[in-house]
């Protein structure tokens, strides 16, 4: 029974299947993550000027999505956003905004906290040197505030990879949905392939993930 359970995930395309799925799920979650830092730096240098009508609505922006479920998310983004704003995205790059839209939210303030954590002297050597505002930040503030960042982005990373399971929800053929189809067409042929389908998931992810995890504890261990 084992034996024939395993075989759901080789027959016919199941196996490609699946890869293409987890394809999808990877593409999704990269883009996200590259359109997500670039918006989280910009807003989190910003929420450490002074200026504070700026930081109050980034801050509400970071509540936003702090506060609202990604399901929920994908669901404002995917059904409400095209009818309020007539926008005709595939459903896809819909997702790469949500998730996008809620990486900048969490990195800015990521970005924020490791600017805040660079020693004030650093930031007094600057103005010393007679850097500008600009300047300051480019060659003094930023560089360091990477080094302190780089755990927390990496674990920002892992969540968004393991977040793009809700995708299912709005119907992209992501690696979760993918298994879900596999099983329901071959549950009486093979009634133990739940196991192996997701079995054979939770390793693709664990791949994924446990790399990043793994060099987020050293980077972190390196900087207590």
């Amino acid at each position: 029974m084992l034996h024939s359970g395993i075989n759901v995930l080789f027959e016919g395309r199941n196996f490609a299947r699946l890869m293409a799925g987890l394809w999808t799920s990877t593409w999704i979650a990269v883009l996200a993550l590259i359109i997500g830092l670039a918006i989280g730096t910009i807003f989190g240098v910003l929420r450490t000027l002074k200026n504070r009508p700026v930081r109050f609505i980034l801050r509400i922006y970071l509540e936003f999505f702090r506060i609202v479920p990604t399901v929920v998310l994908l669901y404002l983004v995917y059904y409400i956003l095209p009818r309020s704003l007539h926008v005709n995205w595939p459903a896809t790059w819909m997702s790469v905004l949500a998730f996008a839209l809620w990486v900048g939210a969490e990195f800015s303030d990521i970005v924020r906290g490791a600017i805040e954590s660079v020693p004030k002297n650093q930031r007094e050597s600057g103005m010393a040197l007679g850097l500008s505002r600009l300047q300051l930040f480019r060659y003094v503030l930023i560089p360091q505030a990477f080094k302190l960042e780089l755990p927390a982005t990496i674990n920002l990373a892992t969540r968004v990879i393991k977040t793009t399971s809700l995708l299912m929800i709005i119907n992209i053929m992501e690696v979760i949905n993918v298994g879900q189809q596999i099983i329901e067409a071959n549950n009486q042929q093979y009634p133990t392939g739940v196991f192996w389908v997701y079995g054979f998931i939770f390793i693709l992810y664990f791949i994924l993930d446990y790399p990043l995890s793994a060099w987020a504890k050293r980077l972190t261990a390196k900087q207590k």
